[in-house]
């Protein structure tokens, strides 16, 4: 199964760099956002591609713990770069750096190094779906050290670090800004560009049914099915494969749940938490059940729904999600975190108790 995309969307040899027919005004016409129009933005395009072209050596990084979108970002951006003469390196700040089974069919994996593996002072860095200088992990330095860094995101909790900043909070995914990097670098989409793009744009949608999801996001999606990608293994791949232990650890984390109808201002909360012991019990992979926060913010009673899960050292991964009337990414930046109005997540070294009365405490709605 784990191969089954990858077969469908050709790894086989890098993507070309043959120029594009579409005109950088019809790139922009497809953006989701008004931030694509500004001069300021536009003049930000124009310098990274620039940079882009004088660099020999680039080294691209996403967050750790990578999702489809961050992993799906880097991939692509590497891929086509490769294709256009340039030495690249995949990496993230995780030890062990770990590629969660949902994502082993991506191509371009072969380009992926350790972060030990990536040069102390690099020339140039591209950085994906990175909301917080945090997430860089163990490569914070490294990225810091680079005479040009270039921070690609779509998260308004993003501050803003780095040389240069590409940060739409009105794109459903950072692979829609990707996406517009690879048009202005006359870059034409293959199957394999296609199938780390849709990853990344169908992860952060939630398969196009978030409110970020715009007429735009389908027509990217149109242009991305058109080179003959199989979707539908994609997004079985993502959402509907896992290991039996899984539906054991889910059994478990669903049994725990907790629902509180006064939190959230009387809108409700359920959450539930993830011991590591359960996961080394039935050997999953604390990757592997990112998806949980999906089911416990399904009962309607609820407003909000939080996840926490836990590490083997004892850290807390929370990952939260609101149905529209609260802003969970103010939540989750009291707690040293955040991401989107309505889905942001956090790591924290509390208790269960003491974590989860913190996240409480914080929730207000969105004003």
């Amino acid at each position: 199964m784990a191969g089954e995309p990858a077969a469908a969307g050709s790894t086989a040899g890098p993507t070309t760099g043959a120029s594009s027919t579409t005109t950088v005004e019809g790139a922009l016409a497809v953006l989701p956002g008004p931030r694509a129009e500004e001069s300021g933005f536009e003049l930000v395009w124009q310098q990274v591609v620039a940079e882009i072209g004088r660099a020999r050596s680039i080294d691209l990084i996403c967050h750790i713990c990578p999702d489809g979108d961050a992993l799906g970002s880097a991939l692509a951006a590497a891929l086509a770069l490769r294709g256009l003469g340039h030495e690249v390196r995949v990496s993230f700040g995780d030890d062990p750096q770990i590629v969660p089974e949902s994502l082993a069919f991506l191509p371009g994996q072969e380009l992926i190094v350790p972060a030990s593996e990536v040069p102390d002072t690099p020339e140039l860095v591209l950085c994906f779906d990175v909301a917080a200088e945090s997430r860089l992990g163990l490569l914070h330095d490294k990225a810091f050290a680079a005479p040009v860094l270039v921070v690609i995101d779509h998260h308004a909790s993003n501050p803003g670090f780095g040389t240069h900043q590409l940060i739409d909070p009105t794109a459903p995914a950072t692979a829609v800004l990707v996406d517009e990097l690879l048009r202005r670098l006359g870059v034409e989409l293959d199957q394999p560009l296609a199938t780390c793009l849709y990853t990344g744009v169908a992860t952060d949608t939630g398969s196009f049914k978030y409110r970020a999801t715009t007429p735009a996001t389908h027509e990217l999606a149109g242009r991305l099915l058109a080179t003959g990608i199989r979707h539908d293994l994609i997004s079985r791949q993502l959402w509907d494969t896992s290991s039996f232990g899984y539906l054991k650890v889910l059994a478990r984390a669903l049994d725990r749940a907790v629902y509180e109808p006064d939190a959230a201002g009387g809108l409700g909360l359920v959450w539930t938490w993830v011991p590591y012991q359960d996961l080394a019990l039935f050997s999953v992979t604390v990757e592997e059940i990112e998806g949980l926060i999906d089911i416990v913010r399904r009962p309607a009673e609820a407003e909000v729904a939080l996840v926490l899960k836990q590490d083997p050292d004892g850290t807390l991964r929370g990952s939260s999600r609101s149905k529209g009337a609260v802003d969970v990414a103010a939540a989750c930046a009291g707690l040293g975190g955040g991401g989107h109005t309505f889905a942001a997540g956090f790591s924290a070294r509390d208790d269960v108790e003491t974590v989860v009365g913190r996240f409480r405490a914080a929730l207000r709605p969105v004003s």
